[in-house]
């Protein structure tokens, strides 16, 4: 993968991605003081092995909890953009929208509701997914095996991720996210529990 301009946001992030020891701490500093706009473009300039390392290194070094993906001032079923890059071969930017789900605690909500917001979506279906914090270590699980029985009235409507080319996609899939930053988050994707050797970024909307 090329390495981005010099002295822009996507450079220094993919630098320090690529040193000889990966530093969460400084990465989160990093990433908190830049603008939204500037957050998008750094995380959306790591590559593969740039992703794989990261989610390596955060392992412990913070917790993800629900209320980090929607911040409890949000309302109910108000959708939270999370722009995304991912390492597969083509379409690599994408997005999760998440919501809180009518009527749940906003500071620690027991479940998010969400889907993928991609340029496939019209063949794979919008890859629904309810969101729960593991109970064991402090990351997020999106489990593509379960469907949120309710979504914001602008969502598309839920499709099954068990069938039709969805599954292929979406099928017994669960992902695992950790803390990055503030914003920023890391994920790895699974199949019937088994590692997909696939990761992807995300940054919340500010």
């Amino acid at each position: 993968m090329s390495t981005p301009q010099t002295g822009t946001p996507e450079h220094e992030f993919v630098t320090q991605l690529r040193a000889a020891a990966v530093k969460p701490l400084e990465i989160a500093r990093f990433l908190d003081g830049l603008s939204h706009g500037d957050r998008v473009r750094a995380i959306r300039a790591a590559g593969r092995r740039e992703q794989r390392r990261l989610y390596e290194a955060v392992r412990g070094a913070g917790s993800v909890r629900l209320a980090d993906l929607v911040p409890s001032g949000a309302p109910d079923l108000a959708p939270v953009r999370h722009y995304g890059k991912n390492t597969l071969p083509v379409f690599t930017h994408f997005e999760k929208r998440f919501c809180r789900p009518r009527g749940a605690d906003h500071a620690k909500p027991g479940a998010l509701y969400g889907f993928n917001f991609q340029t496939l979506s019209f063949v794979t279906g919008p890859g629904y997914f309810v969101a729960r914090e593991d109970p064991s270590v402090p990351e997020v699980l999106i489990d593509y095996r379960e469907l949120p029985p309710e979504h914001p009235p602008e969502w598309p409507a839920i499709r099954p991720n068990d069938s039709g080319p969805g599954r292929l996609v979406y099928g017994n899939m669960v992902d695992t996210l950790r803390r990055v930053s503030e914003h920023v988050t890391v994920g790895s994707a699974a199949r019937g529990g088994k590692d997909l050797g696939s990761w992807f970024l995300l940054c919340r909307e500010a």
